[in-house]
């Protein structure tokens, strides 16, 4: 386990003092919750072993005597070869028959690592998670029609968020081999109608040449940037025959896909007006895919020494560095007078304030000369029906370009034309610029103090508790935070690598959390590397099968549950409609809290085969089990602290 480089301690006299003794108060009477481990209940253990079925005379324990034995190679073991061929590695999926042939070859022909799901949307969030750390898609397998309307909601989540999901869905497409109701209800004439609108690119191949030719093509184009899931539908029967004879077959080639920078002329131009700007500032949302993203970012910067705000749907720029200024990004925007945008999912809301009043309406927070600049591949490709290209900002020069390649071609230009004097001035702006980051950082120490001993537990504390247990670790935060954590972990932790933070889930649908962060973890286990998942309860309960899945492979995750309670949002939302209707808010929790019961995380996590505890209302308690719950996983296993917390 590689070792990060030291922080200050995030304890209360850590935050106060910026250095000192670790974790939360001594405790000297026992802890409220030990670890729940599988199969050991309140009384002795309970043996855990293989388990031998009953015979059952109506199972198949043979092949059918109207199955004659196949004869030569099966076509999905040549599916298997090009999909081996792409660098695919893992697979998650739950199961169905619609892909039976091909489920067959990849467990008993192909290397892949197999992660069992018990949700289709839980399978592509998986892989939605892992691709943000792998920077490369885990296949995914869905059941017919079904299996891809429980998918349809996760496969739009990393549509929204440009990430690359790599699915097969099965579909029986002639009619007379459809022995069964069900075959019937789960087979379809056009099966990527259901998912088109938010796909960059589908196929339903005819034969196995076919199948070859637009999985290498899914491949390629699900990872040019702009990046977004593609799908191939796979036919039963093509999947359960023979490879024809003679049928030629070959594996595609793989081309090497490089990113599109932005036009050399175009980007001599962006230099000129951040050089002679008096108050530049680069916005970064989506820019950075890898640690060269980040490394680029902070070279951009350093050479013109100027502030950059992380919008953070991406990790795109260290929270320590003394030029990120992203707590101060509508004050400084508001003064710009050039505004550079790297990969901007909402350069409209970067620049506006919006009013959610009876009447809602959006006002301009800019500078009305203000120059603004646009690197992004978002404009290469957009579909229309579903709205997630936000609203149309008029921008003074667009670049429709990777933005992550573009940068060493952006700095290189902006060092021609730096001179000693304009080195000088921009070095006196950038120690002004490192004065406020280093003010904004006490400042938010002082803050998560608020309510520091509150019960239930202040997501500040939370979140500094988390910390103090991780720091000294290689970890990844694989959850969403900003809104829904107030944005402690940008505000308070040492993140400098392109896996400290994967970001949102783009399409704000719930339920990505969970499941991400265990995609996130099977990724991040061959580095050794602790995944953390800062996860709500509201999302938990959308796919808490994954629990199950990550116990059963084995992957290194803490889940420490942000449990409220409630829909906290929606409760913020009902409450000042009813304001405004000035009808109280004492009715306001029905049918947005999460109680009468309480649901109780740890006990939950325990029957799936995670090790937990909790749940937590006395804060004294969080930093000695968070200790626990890390040596847990650093074990190789998931463990889940539910810990019960203050709305934000």
């Amino acid at each position: 386990m590689s070792r990060g480089k030291k922080d200050p301690a995030l304890s209360r006299r850590g935050l106060l003092r910026g250095a000192g003794v670790a974790g939360a108060a001594v405790i000297g009477a026992p802890l409220a919750a030990e670890a729940q481990t599988p199969g050991q209940p309140d009384g002795p253990p309970r043996p855990i072993g293989p388990v031998t079925p009953a015979p059952n005379p109506r199972m198949e324990s043979g092949t059918p005597p109207e199955m004659p034995i196949l004869q030569g190679t099966a076509g999905s073991d040549y599916m298997v070869d090009v999909i081996q061929s792409l660098g695919i590695t893992q697979i998650a999926a739950n199961p169905g028959t619609s892909f039976r042939g091909l489920h067959e070859s990849l467990i008993n022909y192909s290397t892949l690592d197999w992660h069992t799901c018990t949700h289709e949307e839980a399978s592509v969030a998986m892989a939605h998670g892992y691709a943000k750390i792998e920077g490369k898609p885990m296949l995914v397998l869905a059941h017919g029609t079904v299996g891809l309307q429980h998918a349809s909601m996760a496969i739009y989540n990393a549509w929204c968020d440009r990430v690359p999901v790599y699915i097969m869905a099965g579909n029986t497409v002639d009619a007379p081999k459809r022995g069964s109701n069900a075959v019937w209800a789960h087979s379809v004439q056009d099966a990527g109608a259901l998912v088109r609108d938010f796909i960059k690119w589908d196929d339903s191949p005819a034969s196995l040449t076919h199948f070859g030719e637009s999985a290498v093509r899914a491949y390629k184009i699900g990872m040019t940037p702009p990046m977004a899931p593609t799908l191939i539908i796979i036919d039963s029967e093509m999947q359960d025959g023979p490879v024809p004879e003679n049928p030629k077959l070959e594996i595609p080639k793989l081309s090497r896909i490089a990113p599109v920078s932005g036009d050399q002329n175009a980007l001599a131009e962006v230099a000129k007006l951040l050089v002679n700007a008096e108050n530049p500032v680069i916005v970064a949302d989506r820019n950075t895919r890898t640690q060269a993203g980040i490394d680029r970012l902070v070279e951009l910067a350093e050479t013109l020494h100027v502030p950059v705000c992380d919008m953070g749907s991406r990790m795109n720029f260290p929270t320590r560095h003394k030029y990120n200024m992203s707590e101060r990004s509508r004050g400084l925007v508001a003064q710009a007078d050039v505004i550079l945008g790297l990969e901007l999912l909402d350069f409209y809301n970067a620049t506006h304030s919006f009013h959610d009043n009876i009447e809602s309406w959006s006002d301009s927070r800019i500078k009305k000369d203000a120059k603004l600049i646009s690197i992004s591949s978002a404009d290469l490709f957009n579909h229309a029906n579903y709205q997630d290209f936000m609203r149309y900002q008029p921008v003074d020069l667009a670049i429709p370009a990777d933005s992550e390649a573009s940068l060493p071609y952006l700095t290189e230009a902006l060092r021609k034309l730096i001179d000693p004097g304009m080195k000088a001035k921009f070095e006196a702006r950038g120690e002004k610029i490192a004065s406020d980051h280093a003010k904004a950082l006490t400042a938010a120490r002082a803050d998560a103090l608020y309510a520091w001993d509150a019960s239930p537990v202040a997501t500040g504390r939370l979140c500094a508790e988390i910390y103090e247990a991780i720091r000294s670790e290689d970890w990844s935060l694989a959850s969403t935070t900003g809104n829904f954590l107030s944005a402690w972990p940008q505000r308070l932790w040492d993140m400098s690598k392109h896996y400290h933070n994967t970001g949102a889930a783009g399409g704000s649908g719930i339920g990505y959390c969970a499941p991400a962060s265990a995609g996130a973890a099977a990724a991040n286990k061959k580095h050794g590397r602790i995944t953390v998942s800062i996860n709500p309860d509201g999302d938990m309960m959308y796919s808490p099968g994954v629990l199950w899945t990550a116990a059963n492979s084995k992957l290194p995750i803490l889940y420490v549950m942000h449990n409220n309670r409630a829909y906290h949002q929606e409760i913020m939302g009902i409450q000042r409609i009813a304001n405004r209707r000035q009808r109280g808010i004492d009715r306001t929790h029905i049918g947005v809290t999460l109680r009468d019961p309480f649901i109780d995380y740890a006990t939950m996590a325990k029957g799936l085969g995670v090790a937990s505890f909790g749940p937590i209302t006395d804060p004294r308690e969080l930093g000695p089990i968070l200790k626990k719950a890390v040596e847990i996983v650093k074990k190789g296993e998931p463990c889940l602290v539910d810990v019960v917390t203050q709305g934000r």
